[in-house]
């Protein structure tokens, strides 16, 4: 029998939204995975060092 693969699964990019739109240079990016079956846009709330508090970070393209 063969193994069943991750085959739902992907990889997906986390940016935080808040310094996109302040202008604060550097970017904060976190990757993780998702369902892509059950899970449209992914949305966390993680740290983000260059601002030192946590914040929603989006998934980009």
């Amino acid at each position: 029998m063969a193994k069943k693969g991750k085959g739902n699964r992907v990889q997906v990019i986390l940016e935080c939204s808040e310094q996109r739109e302040s202008g604060v240079p550097g970017t904060s990016r976190y990757i993780t995975t998702k369902n892509k079956k059950n899970t449209p846009k992914l949305e966390r709330r993680k740290y983000n060092p260059c601002l030192k508090k946590v914040t929603v970070h989006r998934e980009i393209k």
